[in-house]
């Protein structure tokens, strides 16, 4: 079930089209995307790296920032500690080759995913303080390890925090109180008393950031040589950890694409390599769903540090092996997510959870590592909050996603007492508890939901009602400007009443694609591509205008309807012409050096 909502957000819409130079439906779309004046427009379309916020203005950046560079004079051993995604891989390279160009003793951990679990734990610290370390860096986690940093310092090592996940926090009255470990610095934008101007950033922005604190405190020329290539690891993290591609993450991804285009980075390369990527025609969609996967998939069903050491990897050779590696992993881990999947359907029909709010899906042979990515499939279809728990070595782990309306890391905050671990933020979030307390969390977390029928219908959030005979070649052309499109700045949405239905031809492998004839309600004959399985379209004719619709529409027989007014459906014969209300995007197809403009088809009703 969907809910279009048609965003009426006000401002001079004319006066920003004359002042920017734009189409008025580009300066509506911009509007819908937070941006409240004309001066704001104009550095969401043309903001530089130099405009990114200061990284002093975070809390404890420069105690972070001279700790590094006190380390490195004096000699001492670092070791930083980063998670097994994308982002702690990410982040873990940024500070790793940043302390190394400022010629620091660094060496790299990354907890395995099966054995260590999230985070910073006991084993991580006790092996760091039997290896010499002196200072340990963290970077995508520690906010939520106050026991392991004091269990750090009492074994003589100093300890700098760098995270960007939600604070753990105890509540009093209403009144919530910040658990912060009691490290030589904690680095974190989501602090209470943080004052940094943008929240929403990744660990391996804040890696980044610290870097920039570093250059500015140290001025060294070899870190300088390397903060582009440090840019694109901060980039591609921002974009696989889902993070909203607005204010500064915006640019640091917009400029982190056009870097890596040429990036001097060999393990990068080859994996844009064995992906069969151009180079210069790399989105944050091929850092999202080609890029950023294979580098998961060592931290799912290997080890991270197999991603670590592609990124880190001076041979071209060693590169092109690890690279085939994890797309390899990465294969298999669709199909083991697909497996997984099919599953949790079957579950959710097994158990009626339909009739929950929050939906806790257990499943113990599925492998632990996928749990997330499964969630977010069941999330994506039936758009409730979501839980998928697996047997692991230590007991359940699992992952959370949720929706608009919903925070699962409060949520799990207040179920704390039936869990051992846990952490995340509002839309995600990861934890780890005993068998016997799952029926507990559930029962728990449903009778503390406060959600309605009208939370669990997907919004589809239309920037303008907007005939396709208005659109041009010129207004998809300024849209590409608004690029990298991704979370908080999706693809611009067009809605119009009344297509009527001509024909349907499909295409791609097994015909599971399709392009849709329509006429508009001015008579112009247009053409709609949709990636989406056209047997849903089908489907929907048949549920709309009477059984055997769909059918005799592909068969291209007659595709007008009369309608029934008991059932207010119709009969396949003469009649009415069939017609719909479309969601579409705008699209440029680029062939053999042609251009030609393209109607997306996302939504229909």
């Amino acid at each position: 079930m969907e809910k279009w909502f048609v965003q009426t957000k006000k401002a001079d819409f004319e006066s920003w089209s004359r002042e920017l130079g734009i189409d008025v439906v580009t300066a509506r779309v911009l509007r819908n995307r937070d941006i409240l004046t004309a001066e704001e427009a104009k550095r969401f379309l043309g903001g530089s790296v130099n405009e990114m916020h200061d990284p002093f203005l975070m809390k404890d950046m420069k105690k972070a920032a001279e700790g590094i560079l006190d380390a490195v004079k004096e000699g001492k051993n670092i070791r930083v500690i980063g998670d097994y995604d994308v982002d702690g891989v990410t982040s873990a390279y940024i500070l790793t080759k940043g302390i190394k160009a400022i010629g620091g003793n660094v060496s790299t951990a990354i907890p395995h995913r099966v054995k260590d679990g999230y985070g910073l734990n006991d084993a991580l610290v006790n092996d760091a303080a039997s290896d010499g370390v002196n200072l340990i860096v963290t970077c995508d986690n520690g906010i939520a390890a106050a026991a392991q940093v004091e269990l750090a310092i009492s074994l003589g090592m100093d300890v700098i925090v760098t995270d960007h996940h939600e604070v753990p926090f105890t509540e009093d009255e209403g009144e919530k109180k910040m658990i912060l470990p009691k490290a030589l610095a904690v680095v974190n934008p989501k602090r209470y008393d943080c004052e940094y101007p943008f929240k929403g950033i990744c660990g391996a922005m804040v890696a980044y950031k610290l870097m920039q604190a570093v250059l500015s405190l140290g001025g060294n020329e070899a870190l300088k040589g390397c903060m582009d290539e440090l840019l694109e690891f901060a980039a591609l993290g921002t974009v696989c950890d889902i993070m909203e591609l607005k204010d500064e993450n915006r640019i640091a991804v917009k400029a982190g694409l056009k870097l890596m285009a040429k990036s001097s980075n060999i393990g990068l390369n080859a994996l844009i390599e064995v992906n069969s990527l151009d180079p210069s025609k790399l989105s944050a969609y091929h850092m999202g769903f080609v890029i950023g996967p294979c580098i998961n998939a060592s931290g799912r069903l290997d080890t991270a540090l197999r991603s670590f050491e592609l990124l880190s990897s001076k041979d071209k050779a060693e590169a092109l092996t690890i690279a085939t590696e994890l797309k390899s992993l990465n294969d298999s881990r669709k199909s083991l997510t697909k497996e997984g999947t099919e599953s949790a359907f079957r579950y959710i029909e097994e158990h009626n959870l339909a009739d929950k709010s929050v939906w806790i899906i257990y499943l113990p042979e599925v492998h632990e590592s996928i749990a997330g990515i499964i969630a977010g499939k069941v999330r994506e279809r039936y758009n409730h909050p979501v839980i998928v728990l697996t047997s692991g070595e230590d007991g359940v782990k699992g992952s959370g996603r949720s929706i608009e309306g919903y925070h699962m890391q409060e949520n799990l905050t207040a179920a704390a007492h039936l869990l051992d671990k846990f952490g995340g933020h509002a839309m995600a979030a990861g934890m780890s508890l005993k068998e016997e307390n799952i029926e507990k969390l559930d029962e728990f977390l449903n009778e503390r939901a406060n959600l309605s029928e009208d939370d669990f219908a997907a919004k589809v959030m239309i920037d303008v009602p907007m005939p396709i005979d208005y659109a041009t070649m010129k207004l998809a052309q300024e849209l590409e400007s608004l690029e990298p499109f991704g979370a908080g700045n999706p693809i611009p949405l067009f809605a119009m009443k009344d297509a009527e239905l001509l024909s349907m031809k499909r295409f791609g492998a097994e015909g599971k694609y399709a392009r849709y004839s329509i006429k508009t309600p001015s008579g112009k004959i247009a053409e709609l591509t949709s990636f989406t399985d056209p047997e849903i379209f089908l489907s929907f004719l048949d549920e709309k205008f009477g059984e055997g619709c769909g059918k005799r529409f592909e068969e291209g027989g007659s595709f007008s309807i009369a309608t029934d007014k008991a059932t207010d459906k119709g009969a396949v014969k003469a009649g009415n012409p069939i017609k719909i209300n479309i969601v579409y995007s705008l699209d440029i197809n680029r062939f053999r050096g042609r251009e030609s403009l393209q109607y997306m088809l996302k939504n229909f009703c």
